[in-house]
This record gives C-alpha cells, structure tokens and sequence, in this order.
C-alpha cells in the first residue's frame, strides 16, 4: 500500500484512501509521503469499515461473492461494537489522517455523529451497494419514489454529520440537485 501511495502521489492524486483496515498502514503512508516531498497529498482513512452484508451487490458484481477466501469478518469490524469504531479513528488521526470514513454509512448513522462529536476532522460515509439496491429495488416495486428516497437518505447521513458521501447516487443527486 506504501509503494501504491506513492505511484499515486507522483501521479498527481489528492488524495489517496487505503482501505484494508490494517493497523499502522496510515502512518506509514503517511511518513512515505512525506519522506518523499508529497507533503500536500491527504489521506482518506477508512477508519470504520464494518463486517457487513451490504457489501453483497458489489461482490456479486465483480464476480467475487463465491470466491472469496476467508472470512473478511476477522478484520473488518463487529456491527455491534461503536466503541472500536472511536477507538480506530483516533488511532488514525495520530498516525496522520487528515479525513475518515464510515462504511456502509446508513446503518451506522449513530457512529457517524459520535464521530462527528468527537473529532474536528473532515468526515465521510460510503452509501455501499447494498444501500443503493435496497432504494432502488424498493422503488422498481413501487414503494416509494426514488429520487425522494435517494435524497432521504443522503440527507440523513448529511445530518449525522457528514462532510461528504460517496454513493452510487453520485450522479443523480448531481442532476437532482442542480
């Protein structure tokens, strides 16, 4: 990850976003930039990446659901624990992150706002696959309107305290939004 961060950098990126949830992997990022003049080059710590099932349409997507080896349980987070979720954002906000993540976001709206309450650092959510195909299978069964269900949800991360949201809604809320 160290040497991808560093093509990256020399790429011209802005920003780069490991998100493999070892730990120490944001301070040693962190001091390879540096060490190599990339001193403008933020990193975006997916500091809070729960175990969860909402990830599926993805990995059924990218023709990974069958083939995945082992459990990804053993190092991504327990659903039930918001405390260790705290616990990693400050570990990587010493180690030099200057933004973090939560992932999935709408499930975990309580730890986004405990993040936010607790830290003055750029705070970010990933609407995962899962929470983009609940919406849009919901609407296809005519449950509800999609761009207001859309909107409903960007909405609530925004107010749990979200700077920003990646989510496969990018593009409609763009045109929805104006």
């Amino acid at each position: 990850l160290v040497g991808q961060a560093l093509h990256l950098a020399a790429a011209g990126c802005d920003v780069v976003a490991p998100s493999d949830m070892m730990d120490g992997r944001v301070g040693a990022i962190r001091r390879a930039l540096e060490g190599h003049g990339h001193t403008q080059v933020m990193i975006m710590s997916y500091a809070a990446k729960y175990a969860s099932c909402l990830y599926g349409p993805f990995r059924e997507a990218v023709g990974s659901l069958g083939r995945l080896k082992g459990d990804k349980r053993t190092y991504q987070m327990d659903p039930a624990n918001a405390r260790e979720a705290l616990r990693q954002v400050q570990q990587d906000i010493s180690e030099g992150a200057d933004m973090v993540m939560v992932k999935p976001g709408m499930a975990y709206l309580d730890v986004i706002r405990q993040v936010r309450d607790r830290f003055d650092i750029p705070l970010t959510a990933y609407q995962v696959s899962g929470e983009y195909a609940m919406l849009r299978l919901g609407a296809e069964q005519g449950l509800w309107d999609i761009e207001s269900a859309m909107l409903e949800s960007l909405t609530g991360l925004k107010r749990a305290g979200c700077d920003g949201i990646l989510t496969y809604f990018a593009l409609d809320a763009a045109r929805v939004l104006g």
